[in-house]
């Protein structure tokens, strides 16, 4: 596939219901992952487990890009294939988090300030050669009675349009995350004035550093009530609520919009972007770009057992499909 411009490579990406592997966890939470199943987190056991992943069978026409992790970029699969040639082979394109994690903020510590922008353009510069097309930044906003700070939202959205523009000049296109985190008991309507609060100054941090917004991919949280709110907000509200808040903050030329999962069931995640497709009315693409959502069923299925690996490609394989309806505005709960 020739895709020249950064334009193409973002369109492709998300191109007839295509979505985003997330593949990206650090090792640590790799680990964590793997505690949960009683399988150590050695370099070969986390080889082992993406190689998995990326050989199933519903990665083809369904997941249009992986994001890696800098470890599992310069892996080779047991029989040499580098892992990006087997993405690549399943009709994807591999993307890179290229951020360094969180610091507390100096102003307000309680909060973070993603880090990672010293040496960005030497890490760019070596990914593009490793094949990566695409990047990843994730910053995070909390939220509990006093904060997210207005200094902490405009500290992250200048750090990602910083880092944005570093990537395009790199010729690769910048996924950029602005996570409002699930966690705490706040309102849908909290949710919903910090989203759209931190969207509002992301894109103005954006047009400020001269980022080519057709050639950008935006992955935020989804408008949902706190994870520990007493009135969960139904399904068809979140959908609503994400797709107004949308609307009024993200400029019509960006491509795609791939939502992170953030701590959702895997069934929710895809019921929500389902929910948004099904009312529509908007100019980008409503996608996905889901770790655990895509990863949980296989990696309960795997168990890092040899003889599981059919049916634990066949549980992401149905993940992938089921989301795919979903972002076509396609999918029923009857289909899982």
């Amino acid at each position: 596939m020739s895709l020249n411009t950064l334009e193409e490579i973002a369109q492709y990406i998300v191109s007839d219901g295509k979505g985003i592997l997330a593949a990206d966890e650090s090792n640590p939470t790799c680990g964590k992952r793997f505690d949960s199943i009683g399988v150590e987190s050695t370099e070969s056991n986390r080889r082992d487990y993406r190689e998995m992943l990326f050989r199933s069978s519903g990665m083809k026409d369904n997941i249009g890009g992986v994001i890696l992790f800098d470890e599992t970029i310069r892996q080779n699969a047991q029989d040499g294939t580098p892992l990006v040639d087997l993405i690549k082979n399943q009709g994807a394109l591999p993307g890179i988090k290229v951020d360094k994690g969180l610091a507390p903020l100096e102003s307000s510590p309680e909060e973070t300030l993603t880090q990672g922008l010293d040496g960005l353009d030497e890490r760019c510069k070596e990914y593009l050669t490793l094949g990566a097309k695409f990047t990843k930044w994730r910053a995070v906003i909390k939220i509990s009675d006093d904060i997210p700070t207005d200094g902490c939202i405009q500290a992250n959205m200048e750090a990602l349009a910083k880092y944005a523009k570093i990537v395009q000049d790199n010729n690769m296109v910048p996924m950029v995350e602005p996570e409002v985190l699930m966690d705490g008991n706040h309102s849908i309507e909290k949710c919903y004035e910090i989203t759209s609060k931190s969207l509002k100054m992301l894109f103005k941090c954006l047009k400020d550093e001269g980022v080519n917004i057709g050639g950008t991919i935006l992955k935020p949280n989804m408008v949902t009530s706190g994870s520990i709110a007493e009135s969960q907000a139904s399904i068809q509200k979140v959908a609503e609520m994400t797709v107004q808040c949308l609307k009024e903050n993200v400029p019509s030329d960006l491509p795609g919009i791939t939502f992170l999962s953030g701590g959702q069931s895997d069934v929710n995640a895809t019921a929500h972007l389902d929910a948004m497709n099904k009312i529509g009315g908007f100019s980008w693409k409503l996608s996905f770009s889901y770790g655990r959502a895509l990863q949980q069923p296989s990696l309960k299925a795997w168990l890092g057992k040899e003889e599981n690996i059919t049916k634990a490609q066949e549980a992401l394989s149905h993940r992938a499909i089921m989301n795919k309806l979903a972002a076509n505005g396609a999918w029923n709960l009857d289909l899982e």
